[in-house]
């Protein structure tokens, strides 16, 4: 049977690439853009399979009437791909306060207001599977990037609670945690007004940027359509060579000080 998938951010980088991908495979694409002239020639191609939808995943109401309308063109809705986000670059302390909210607006609240809208569809069909496009930010940090690994943060402990929620209504959730790709979601002119006391760790990241760090957006397609079908999909998920390796780093950096300073927190008990 035909998957139906609502995605979100299909115009270009993971949403495009894989909205083409489910397409070719048969499966009906809800694909929502904030400009749906970008989904033109997929709907030339692929006709009534596709429902492009204009979607600002910001506004609340919007993202409930646009799950409504793929819901009644579709009949149904089984997979659900929370992929619309963005990166503001810059120092936790550059951040003004407009660029912070609307950070965590996108990235975060309107991951929240499509998972929210979805549900009760998926509920009654006692069925579906959420997919969050998180990242391997929302589990370890660098620097210059520090609202964006915040508002993945917050999706992962959002979707991590999710999955314990809506397991016994048959819904199957996953955070997809890709390390860096060659998408333009990394130079699409988002950042923070600079202060020259942080030019010094920003030349060092700019000179040590390793190009082979970062993978093929093409290349997370056959994992993207391994992970639709699978029948018991993981909750956790990385995409990529480097973000294994990044994260046991980390942890392993966590847990070290965790353990030295285990009788202090042992003590603070009581």
């Amino acid at each position: 049977m035909s998957k139906t998938i609502l995605i979100s951010g299909a115009s270009k980088g993971f949403g495009r690439a894989w909205a083409e991908a489910f397409l070719a495979k048969g499966y009906q694409v809800a694909a929502t853009a904030r400009n749906t002239d970008t989904l033109a020639n997929l709907k030339a191609q692929y006709g009534d399979a596709i429902l492009p939808l204009k979607l600002d995943v910001n506004n609340r109401a919007y993202s409930f009437a646009v799950v409504e309308k793929v819901k009644q063109h579709f009949g149904k809705i089984d997979i659900l791909i929370n992929n619309a986000g963005y990166a503001l670059n810059g120092a936790v302390e550059e951040a003004s306060e407009s660029e912070a909210r609307a950070q965590f607006e996108t990235n975060f609240f309107g991951t929240l207001w499509l998972t929210q809208a979805v549900l009760p569809i998926m509920r009654n069909q006692q069925s579906g599977h959420i997919i969050q496009v998180s990242s391997v930010l929302g589990i370890a940090t660098l620097p210059m990037i520090g609202l964006y690994n915040a508002s993945k943060f917050a999706v992962e402990g959002l979707t991590e609670t999710l999955a314990s929620e809506v397991k016994q209504f048959g819904i199957n959730v996953t955070l997809l945690e890709p390390n860096g790709y060659a998408t333009d979601i990394w130079g699409s002119g988002f950042n923070s007004e600079s202060i020259d006391a942080y030019n010094g760790i920003k030349k060092a990241i700019a000179e040590g940027h390793d190009p082979d760090t970062f993978g093929k957006t093409s290349a997370t397609v056959p994992a993207i359509i391994k992970l639709i079908e699978a029948k018991n999909p993981p909750l956790r998920l990385f995409l990529g060579k480097v973000a294994l390796p990044f994260v046991k780093q980390s942890y392993d950096q966590k847990l070290a000080t965790w353990e030295e300073w285990a009788d202090v927190s042992v003590a603070a008990h009581g």
